[in-house]
């Protein structure tokens, strides 16, 4: 009867606080790109994901549990994304998801999540649509891509105050949102679309579309890519000696410190959305970089600072929440209101979105080889550099 009694305890035990929870370790499985094209941002977030935990761990874990944190390689193939959140789901038991890193596979994420009824918090993902679908579990801590932009629209109207602007877009969801957001901006603002072009993602040659840029003679040239093609393009701009008052990028590729390492000088004067920069004042946001670049060489992007701040979302929510159980973690999601390093953390539903985080965004523009936050002037650590240089008059 004695032994009939602790196995009850022991069922009871997990049932109310998750399987993975037992003992002393607390273990968590997150999905992320550490193979292929998307490999980099995967490294990147994975590295502050650790230090995070290293940090909860040294003050005592999430609920007196040491922190344990595991990695699936989602390859950033969606398929891949969606069978590691069946496995989380139904094989480690684990009652909360999060991570991933683009928006394809944070979707196939999502739609896994919402029909076990698991709660899921999308640490990167951007296309719109993720939280348009009246997902009762899906919870977003970055802004959606309509909204990256909303820091240079600004700088357009009030610095640039272009008239004509080429949009050049990767075929990915992310690519493709962006795009379609830019063109709404334009509109709002005026500036006339002389071209919207879509090319494949990990092209090579970008010459064939950038001639008939540079036949449109546009004021600005907005790009939404991935590092490599982002690089690529403005090394091909500067080959083919494109000039336009500004040449602009949709955060992603343009926002990380390879994106300077390898388009090198072709980088300098260019401007970026971003979400986030060390820059910025946020609560452990500067601590953060400099342990990060004392770590690994260089300052992390935004996409740093979001799997960093999104292990304490993480952190946060378990702590409030009843009992480790899904119904209960969703709750608490839902009503978690926080400063991070990365800015603050509410969600809301708004403007056809449902449980989205809505923030301010930053223009940065390489200047002498760095980025330096230039937009809004409330949070500028530099000057910003306009008109900008013709190639023929650069060194």
């Amino acid at each position: 009867m004695k032994r009939l009694g602790m196995a009850v305890a022991i069922v009871f035990f997990f049932s109310l606080f998750g399987a993975r929870a037992f003992g002393q370790e607390l273990r968590l499985s997150i999905p992320l790109p550490l193979t292929g094209s998307e490999a980099k941002f995967g490294e990147m977030e994975k590295r502050s994901y650790e230090i995070a935990m290293q940090e909860i761990n040294a003050k005592g874990g999430i609920k007196g549990k040491k922190v344990v944190l595991e990695f699936e390689d989602s390859q950033g193939k969606p398929e891949i994304s969606r069978a590691i959140a069946e496995k989380l789901i139904d094989v480690k038991k684990q009652p909360v998801l999060f991570g991933d890193y683009s928006s394809s596979c944070s979707k196939a994420i999502a739609a896994v999540a919402n029909e076990r009824k698991i709660p899921y918090m999308v640490v990167t993902g951007a296309a719109d649509n993720i939280t348009q679908q009246h997902y009762n579990y899906v919870f977003r801590m970055n802004p959606s891509s309509t909204y990256y932009s909303g820091g240079l629209i600004s700088f357009f109207q009030n610095v640039v105050k272009p008239k004509t602007i080429a949009i050049l877009y990767e075929s990915s969801d992310f690519g493709t949102s962006g795009a379609e957001a830019m063109v709404k901006d334009a509109q709002k603002i005026g500036m006339k679309i002389v071209m919207k072009e879509k090319y494949e993602k990990g092209a090579v040659d970008f010459k064939p579309i950038l001639s008939k840029v540079k036949l449109e003679r546009p004021d600005v040239i907005y790009m939404v890519s991935y590092v490599m093609d982002a690089s690529l393009l403005m090394k091909q701009i500067k080959e083919l000696r494109i000039d336009a008052k500004l040449f602009a990028g949709g955060a992603a590729g343009f926002a990380i410190p390879g994106f300077v390492d390898n388009a090198k000088d072709a980088a300098n004067y260019v401007v970026t959305s971003t979400l986030w920069s060390p820059q910025v004042k946020y609560p452990g946001g500067k601590e953060f970089a400099e342990k990060y670049k004392k770590l690994y060489g260089d300052y992390p992007s935004y996409h740093g600072a979001e799997a960093y701040s999104a292990l304490y979302v993480i952190k946060d929510i378990l702590t409030r929440a009843k009992a480790w159980k899904p119904e209960d973690i969703r709750k608490a999601m839902g009503a978690t209101n926080m400063e991070t390093a990365f800015g603050p953390i509410k969600f809301q539903d708004k403007e056809g979105y449902q449980n989205q985080n809505f923030m301010d965004t930053l223009v940065l523009q390489v200047i002498n080889g760095d980025f330096q936050t230039i937009w809004p002037q409330k949070y500028a650590s530099a000057k910003y550099i306009y008109p900008i240089p013709a190639w023929r008059q650069r060194r």
